[in-house]
């Protein structure tokens, strides 16, 4: 170990090299006793400022939210087997196609259907005439899927691409909707995302949770748990809230576990969460972003005149005029996981609010797709369904840039946060960054005592001025930083005037 240490430091002045042997045995010896499973090992992972989880403390700066820009109209529902309740959409890319899937109800028809759209970039989308079924008489639509028997609710479908390695062809696109008496969930399952058959006649997995399943179910294969997970709305305390399970193989599934939620330490959270729409995020699948719609039942924002205005009522709903839609008001919020039972809440404002217009501010509008896709090499997507159960309901596009969730900020008086004990694999630090003109970051590397490692010191560390997804960090003697991989140490960021999104160690 010293050895190695010392050949790769290949240093002539004495009193560094022994500077280095002191740091090692003290890490190697007296960390390993005190900290022991203290120690987090990050890897080569990408890590975003979302959570607490790597911090030990700040000082000067704060985690920040980044709410996403719209960018304008995505897909408007003007088909005559839409409705003006379209709703639960997924969104993934597959390869080089971008597809969309939604549920197409119009109160005036027998019943709902899940409906396909693609895009090539993300922003363009168009229905394919697929053929498959039967609407009003005529074959001429888009839709993939209605239910097959009384049994199948259709409404609140989710599909999503199996990413689990080594998935059959046949099977590598599913579709999870639950049961018209809620608690059970069943799989269809596609080779093109068009054609859908029954996985197996028995449901996946059958839930005693009050009100199970009672609105979209986010399913997902997760390579850092090495399981499906799957987050299902139920009713806890009076409010609607999440619980998960888990399966190895999407045969057997564990009994469900109630999510507890960080700023109330139970399994009741604040608000009601209609839909939870986590997924892992794709440039860090350790990391689960939710994006649920928060739901404020019986908040009315609009008067009696405004209703009038827009015409709120106009649109007929399955039991009749729509009246209920000035009752309540709904805005997207933002948690996180990395797996178990708990989101971690460090924002409480919300990710997406209604924004102007009377339009925004009725029952279920704002509600976030299912999906955070990339849709440029600097930016990510997020969908949302505005207007929801009025004659102008549209899907809108909004974005971000990558990994810019929420960031380390600090102001012009400047700002810094230190991790805690970690290590990590690579030869050199990256980071996602955007400073102003005036503003500046450095990085320190030290030892789990807080004494700089020589040659890694803030003093040491090349400013770093600009905005960039991917910035090497340099020092003096060059960005390499492999002499420290694989050995406890923390990191200090340093900040002016300026956000820190994620960091991440890379082997060049």
């Amino acid at each position: 170990m010293f050895t190695g240490l010392i050949h790769q430091s290949n240093r002539k002045e004495s009193w560094l090299d022994l500077s280095w042997l002191i740091l090692i045995l003290w890490a190697g010896s007296v960390v390993g006793e005190s900290l022991g499973g203290d120690v987090i090992p990050i890897g080569s992972r990408r890590e975003l400022f979302v959570d607490r989880f790597l911090i030990d403390r700040i000082e000067g700066g704060q985690l920040r939210l980044h709410p996403p820009v719209s960018a304008g109209i995505a897909f408007r529902f003007d088909q005559p087997w839409e409705g003006a309740e379209n709703a639960y959409f997924s969104v993934f890319k597959d390869g080089e196609t971008y597809r969309m899937y939604y549920r197409a109800y119009n109160p005036r028809a027998e019943r709902n259907y899940v409906c396909y759209a693609e895009s090539r970039d993300g922003s363009r989308w168009v229905r394919p005439a697929l053929g498959l079924l039967e609407i009003n008489g005529s074959t001429a639509n888009n839709a993939v899927f209605t239910p097959d028997s009384t049994e199948t609710m259709g409404g609140n479908a989710a599909v999503f691409l199996d990413r689990r390695p080594g998935i059959p062809a046949h099977e590598r696109i599913k579709l999870v909707v639950s049961t018209q008496l809620g608690r059970a969930l069943v799989c269809y399952v596609s080779q093109d995302g068009k054609r859908f058959r029954r996985l197996k006649q028995d449901p996946l997995y059958t839930s005693d949770l009050k009100n199970a399943h009672d609105s979209m179910t986010c399913v997902f294969w997760s390579v850092s748990e090495s399981c499906y997970v799957s987050y299902f709305r139920h009713s806890q305390g009076g409010r609607r809230a999440v619980a998960r399970t888990t399966s190895s193989d999407f045969v057997e599934w564990t009994p469900a576990v109630l999510m507890r939620y960080s700023d109330t330490g139970t399994p009741t959270p604040s608000q009601h969460l209609y839909t939870n729409q986590t997924q892992p995020y794709f440039r860090a699948p350790h990391i689960y972003i939710a994006l649920p719609a928060r739901y404020f039942p019986g908040k009315r924002v609009l008067t009696d005149e405004q209703v009038a205005e827009i015409e709120l009522e106009k649109v007929n709903w399955r039991d009749g005029v729509n009246t209920w839609s000035k009752n309540d008001v709904s805005d997207v919020g933002f948690m996180t996981t990395r797996g178990g039972n708990q989101y971690d809440r460090v924002f409480m404002e919300a990710f997406i609010r209604p924004g102007q217009g009377l339009r925004h501010w009725t029952s279920r509008s704002n509600y976030a797709a299912l999906g955070v896709v990339p849709t440029s090499d600097h930016q990510v997507s997020i969908y949302v369904n505005r207007h929801y159960a009025q004659e102008t309901a549209y899907l809108e596009q909004l974005t971000l840039r990558l990994d810019g969730f929420a960031s380390l900020q600090a102001p012009y008086s400047g700002g810094e946060l230190i991790t805690k004990p970690l290590t990590y694999e690579g030869d050199r630090l990256v980071l996602n960054l955007s400073t102003s003109a005036a503003g500046s970051l450095r990085v320190e590397l030290q030892a789990p005592d807080g004494e700089p490692i020589p040659g890694f010191a803030l003093s040491e560390c090349t400013e770093i001025i600009g905005d960039e997804i991917d910035r090497t960090v340099s020092w003096r003697q060059g960005p390499d930083v492999s002499s420290w991989a694989g050995k406890p140490l923390r990191i200090r960021f340093q900040l002016k005037d300026a956000d820190l999104f994620s960091f991440q160690f890379q082997k060049q």
